[in-house]
């Protein structure tokens, strides 16, 4: 059974390349496009509930639009939803470079005290066409260099990249610095590595690294700094053997937390016993 989240089908039109029955719908080829806001939500449907969200440069496919909203599938993760036509540009430019801090800001000008024309979030992609001092010049403005780095180049360390986003206000279905939840934290951490992630903690849990059978204890033994460990719709990844980093809303942040501690917490609010530990090696 195809996964709904990543099926690019619903009740107007069906993905050409999918073997489905049509059944009177329009059989789309697609489009590329690209997010040409900060940030935007991808919705599950038209004015409906967040699903996930797409930060600056990310690619996509638009399969229909209509009435405003463009029915897409995300090329990172194969995420479906519905953003504004509005948020999407085409045809999609090529990006050089991402942001590689926390986040950053737009100027109108090579000076970091000439307008903020926006804030841009750890993980968004830009083309830059010049160099000015300590600038880049960008579609979206003139973002300082040490902010940036080559698209080509990736991080070796998902813990580090997650510590990035410590304080974080936890979001729900969130993916940016302004606002994360737990599987959110994970797949900004594996991709900035080069790692293909998923966009949700049970997809995870299937696709991401090699199972570490979690024997007989409540809390898994060798543990090492970058597993992955998961409950019921919740995702952690381990900075040490005895601390982990997640974005929860028990602190309703990214926030550390000692891994006895989380186990049992979670074990007493009912949300039940961890179900998975992976490891990914790069």
């Amino acid at each position: 059974m195809m996964d709904p989240r990543r099926t690019p089908a619903n009740d107007r039109v069906i993905a050409a390349h999918l073997a489905l029955d049509a059944d009177g719908r329009h059989i789309a080829e697609g489009q590329s496009a690209q997010v040409c806001r900060p940030v935007v939500n991808l919705l599950r449907r038209p004015d409906g509930p967040r699903d996930r969200q797409l930060l600056l440069g990310a690619e996509v496919t638009i399969y229909d639009d209509h009435d405003g909203w463009a029915f897409i599938q995300a090329t990172a993760d194969r995420y479906v939803g519905y953003v504004p036509t509005s948020s999407l540009e085409q045809p999609p430019e090529p990006v050089t470079h991402q942001v590689c801090t926390p986040a950053t800001h737009a100027y109108s000008a090579a000076d970091m005290k000439s307008a903020d024309l926006c804030s841009l979030s750890h993980g968004s992609r830009l083309r830059v066409f010049s160099f000015d001092g300590k600038f880049a010049e960008t579609t979206q403005g003139y973002v300082p260099l040490p902010h940036l780095r080559p698209i080509s180049q990736t991080d070796r360390n998902p813990v580090a990249v997650a510590q990035l986003f410590m304080g974080t206000p936890y979001l729900w279905g969130g993916n940016s610095r302004w606002g994360i939840d737990c599987s959110g934290l994970v797949q900004a951490a594996m991709l900035a590595c080069g790692v293909d992630c998923p966009g949700d903690s049970d997809q995870q849990e299937l696709e991401l690294g090699d199972n570490i059978p979690l024997g007989n204890t409540a809390v898994p033994t060798d543990l090492q700094s970058g597993d992955l460990l998961f409950w019921k719709g919740h995702v952690a990844l381990i900075q040490d053997p005895e601390t982990m980093i997640h974005a929860n809303a028990y602190h309703m942040a990214v926030a550390l937390e000692p891994v006895a501690d989380a186990i049992e917490r979670i074990m007493s609010q009912g949300d039940g016993p961890v179900t998975g530990h992976r490891r990914v090696t790069l």
